[in-house]
């Protein structure tokens, strides 16, 4: 059954199903937004409790309620400034050393880490990577795991493929096939670090903080951005949201960080927990 999903996938329209989703979650009608959103709240348990609008009526339209910001010290920040906390809530879906410049996607797959930037990766060759998989059910918002200067930021244009488990188990590289968002960061103690925000089917656009919507763009093709004045972001600010959502990937330089046993996969992790330290 897996493999036949995996399958009809490939067959699949896959940005044309993303747009319409996209757009069905922006509508404003009263009616239609508040069915998407009470059909959304049968099929999962939302604690509205920890969000800073506790009424999922209130929302202009479903994708306001699926990106919905947390209330004030919902997601307090572990630890001090050499704490790495999780950009998110998800969970780990693999983790750990990065060898020879391949990371594991899954058992039996592993991909390259110049396939997943689309670009160079030498400086992580043997380093650490986290990859982190947010249900629908999760905060979908992205804030920083340590504090950090963007100094470039890279958008590939991909397939959509529903990043699953399913998925996930069986189609090779599905990370470096997928729509993605590519953030470079530098941390004095740290030095680089990278998070890769990977689309999905149905993931309608990613949207950053200080570029707006990023993710598609209309011709879908490579595009850099590159900060000669880099933007400034604290530990735990946001970064970036997932209008409908999927995974995070984050790259480390060898030697630099010192793991938690919160990044072992299949660990629930909330935004704010600690995921490693800095190695000093």
């Amino acid at each position: 059954m897996d493999r036949f999903f995996v399958t009809l996938q490939r067959l699949l329209p896959h940005h044309l199903i993303s747009r319409v989703t996209g757009w069905a979650a922006r509508r404003r009608f009263k009616p239609f937004k508040n069915l998407l959103i009470g059909a959304f709240l049968r099929l999962y348990r939302i604690n509205m409790s920890e969000a800073a609008i506790t009424d999922p009526f209130a929302y202009p339209s479903f994708n306001d309620f699926f990106t919905r910001l947390l209330a004030p010290g919902a997601r307090p920040l572990a630890g001090d400034a050499a704490t790495l906390v999780s950009p998110v809530d998800g969970a780990v879906s693999q983790s750990g050393a990065i060898a020879a410049g391949q990371l594991l996607q899954a058992k039996g797959h592993e991909y390259a880490v110049d396939e997943l930037l689309a670009a160079p990766g030498a400086r992580f060759t043997s380093g650490h990577f986290a990859t982190i998989y947010l249900a629908p059910y999760d905060y979908h918002r992205v804030h920083m795991p340590l504090a950090g200067t963007l100094h470039s930021m890279r958008y590939v244009p991909g397939r959509l493929y529903s990043v699953g488990d399913a998925t996930t188990r069986i189609l090779p590289g599905l990370f470096a096939l997928n729509e993605r968002v590519i953030f470079e960061f530098r941390n004095e103690q740290v030095g680089a670090f990278t998070l890769v925000m990977v689309g999905a089917l149905n993931v309608g656009s990613v949207t950053t903080v200080h570029a707006g919507d990023v993710m598609p763009l209309a011709d879908r093709k490579l595009r850099s951005w590159d900060y000669s004045e880099p933007v400034a972001f604290d530990r735990g600010d946001e970064l970036a949201r997932f209008n409908l959502g999927s995974t995070v990937i984050l790259l480390f330089e060898p030697g630099s960080i010192d793991p938690a046993e919160s990044l072992a996969p299949g660990t629930r992790l909330r935004l704010g927990q600690q995921i490693a330290r800095v190695v000093t």
